[in-house]
């Protein structure tokens, strides 16, 4: 949905309105007799055929407010309108006329919907070649830059120009003319006798051609090379905005005057029948004048040598006599069959001619192709492109060891910092024995509890009286010893080594069974530790690579939002520059540019806000749009800062 969709649907409900009350009216047609001339006529199949296209060209009846041109000639050319009525068929029931009526007016409207979105999809674009001579303006780099670009554009051009004229010079020659060769007075005439060689003659017409071509060019040649782009650029830049004022002022007059009935856009609580007016004619004047003012536009708007305000006079006074030739028409019965073949004639014709002049005005005056800017890098890349391929096939093995290598740290990383450590938390949660995080491993624990129990035996056995105060041991009490070593009692050794030794050996063993238990009993704890490193890289990396490759529609959503506050700054702008009527409404070129940003703010604004807020969002841009006056408009702009600020920033 868009401005231009609403007001085309809001035209084509008003028109039924109207039809309908014309068509059901009591004064018109007397009670009695209304629903059998309906019955009678309804079923002729000329009827039929009225209706079905009335119908097709209807905006409730589609997806689409604005139907195709190729759509629109189709159904114009079925309706039997674009040909000469038969005399047989010149008088037609009441009834049929208001269908006729009815089917011109809706595409009319049509029509009028075609040009609005033509005007709007020229206007739009033209900011961003505006954008760019700003840019090229905007630093004596930028315009060298520029100029190198162009600079074989600009060659081939030369030369073609001189091309051209040595042709024509040689055509004179050839047919027995003057050329001036080197000097305007100094003439030779071609013949027979002529004893100069042919290659010399045609260097002579050529280089007459270029120190012409030079002459003409030598205020130019004063300049320099910069300068003359700078000048250049502005100048574009000036016809490009001259061209975007005149397209918002025809945008504006098309907007404000097209299809102005009575009480359209009135919100008083009045039906249809009581909005449509009491004279038939006064509609179907209105449906005139408006096909009259898109056929005078589409000729005036592209016109740069006319200002705004010329523009404007010149489409209002043809469209003032174009009304009065048509009130000279006594025939009523005809109107719908010229305004038919009018419609026709604006979709084939001067629909096509205005697109094309339109894209040649932007081709001559807007930013250079892609070619002609990018040609510069392009060919640095194709010189350079067989040292490239040198490098990459000399640097092979290099290069596919470097990837080898990359793919086997990745896949290290992932699996021994994310998922072994992650494997080894999951097993201490469920008690897994296999997992504990300790200084010492269970089987270490195991052979130094082994080696000391054989270390206190075998020193008892070689100092028995010190270990148990008699010359020998028997075997129980070697049993002993070891069962009392296993429970950790060291008695024998403790003995003998407690005056030597401040702090024993096996001091160090209790010690660190100590720290042991302390580790496992935060074995969880320095799990999610030794984890956290492998999850806090692994998701830094796949948000950069799916915000790289994938996802941006966050970044995209931002974008949109910064370009939505820049359209409502330039809003602001064109209410701080425009300079109100006596009406208290804006001019037609400031409404012209208010819809441009209307329209855009609305496509950005899509799907950006939720669609409940959505709803107050369009309904507020509608009160913007229209013309209820400066202030009113500036309160509704004002609303939806404040109103959507927490969206559009």
């Amino acid at each position: 949905m868009s401005v231009l969709a609403d007001q085309v649907r809001r035209l084509d409900v008003h028109l039924d309105g109207i039809i309908y009350a014309t068509i059901t009216n009591p004064q018109t047609h007397p009670t009695n007799e209304v629903a059998a001339q309906l019955n009678t006529v309804l079923h002729t199949p000329r009827v039929k055929e009225l209706l079905r296209i009335t119908k097709a060209l209807s905006t409730t009846t589609g997806s689409q407010a604005v139907l195709p041109p190729s759509q629109l000639r189709l159904l114009l050319a079925q309706s039997n309108l674009l040909s000469t009525r038969p005399p047989e068929e010149s008088q037609l029931s009441q009834y049929e006329s208001d269908l006729e009526w009815l089917l011109v007016s809706k595409a009319a409207v049509q029509t009028y919907g075609i040009i609005v979105e033509m005007l709007l999809d020229r206007i739009v674009p033209l900011s961003n070649h505006i954008w760019y001579w700003d840019y090229v303006l905007s630093s004596p780099v930028s315009t060298t830059l520029h100029m190198i670009q162009n600079f074989p554009a600009k060659l081939w051009v030369w030369f073609s120009e001189v091309y051209e004229d040595s042709k024509a010079r040689l055509r004179r020659y050839a047919g027995g003319g003057v050329v001036n060769i080197e000097s305007e007075a100094t003439p030779m005439t071609a013949g027979p006798s002529s004893t100069a060689p042919q290659w010399r003659r045609f260097y002579a017409i050529v280089q007459s051609a270029i120190l012409e071509k030079s002459l003409a060019d030598v205020q130019r040649r004063m300049m320099s090379p910069v300068a003359l782009c700078r000048a250049e650029a502005r100048r574009k830049q000036a016809r490009l905005k001259k061209l975007r004022e005149m397209i918002a002022s025809g945008l504006g007059v098309l907007i404000d005057e097209g299809f102005a009935f009575s009480g359209i856009g009135a919100d008083d609580g009045r039906s249809d029948s009581e909005l449509s007016p009491p004279n038939s004619q006064e509609w179907k004047g209105v449906v005139e004048r408006s096909v009259a003012l898109m056929d005078t536009m589409l000729r005036d708007v592209l016109d740069l040598d006319l200002n705004t305000n010329q523009m404007e006079d010149k489409v209002f006074a043809a469209v003032a006599e174009d009304a009065l030739s048509v009130q000279a028409e006594e025939d009523d019965m005809n109107r719908p069959v010229v305004i038919a073949k009018r419609l026709h004639a604006l979709l084939v014709d001067q629909l096509p001619w205005n697109i094309m002049k339109a894209e040649q005005l932007v081709a001559r005056n807007g930013r250079p192709s892609r070619l002609v800017r990018y040609w510069l890098p392009a060919t640095v890349l194709l010189l350079s492109s067989t040292t490239i391929l040198r490098i990459f096939v000399n640097k092979r093995q290099e290069i596919l060891d470097w990837t080898q290598d990359l793919g086997s740290t990745i896949r290290d990383f992932w699996f021994n910092w994310v998922i072994e450590p992650m494997r080894k938390v999951i097993g201490t949660i469920r008690h897994d024995a296999n997992s504990e995080i300790a200084i010492m491993s269970r089987d270490s624990l195991r052979a130094d509890r082994e080696s000391l129990e054989r270390m206190v035996v075998d020193f008892s056995l070689d100092k028995s009286i010190a270990a148990t105060g008699a010359s020998s041991i028997s075997e129980t009490q070697i049993a002993e010893i070891r069962a009392k070593v296993r429970e950790g009692d060291v008695t024998p050794i403790l003995r003998a080594y407690e005056k030597d030794l401040r702090s024993p050996l096996v001091d160090v063993e209790v010690a660190m069974s100590g720290i042991d238990s302390l580790l496992r009993s935060q074995e969880l704890v320095f799990g999610f530790v030794g984890l956290t490193p492998g999850i806090l890289v692994s998701v830094g990396a796949a948000r950069y690579l799916i915000g790289v490759f994938g996802g941006r529609r966050g970044y995209t959503e931002k974008r949109r939002a910064g370009r939505c506050v820049r359209v409502l700054r330039n809003i602001d702008r064109v209410f701080s520059e425009a300079a109100p009527t006596q009406t208290n409404v804006l001019p037609y070129k400031d409404h012209g540019f208010l819809i441009c940003e209307v329209h855009v703010l609305r496509q950005l604004a899509h799907n950006l806000l939720p669609t409940d807020i959505e709803k107050d969002f369009l309904e507020d841009l509608d009160d913007l749009a229209n013309l209820r006056g400066v202030q009113y408009q500036q309160r509704a702009l004002d609303r939806i800062r404040w109103a959507y600020s927490k969206w559009l920033k």
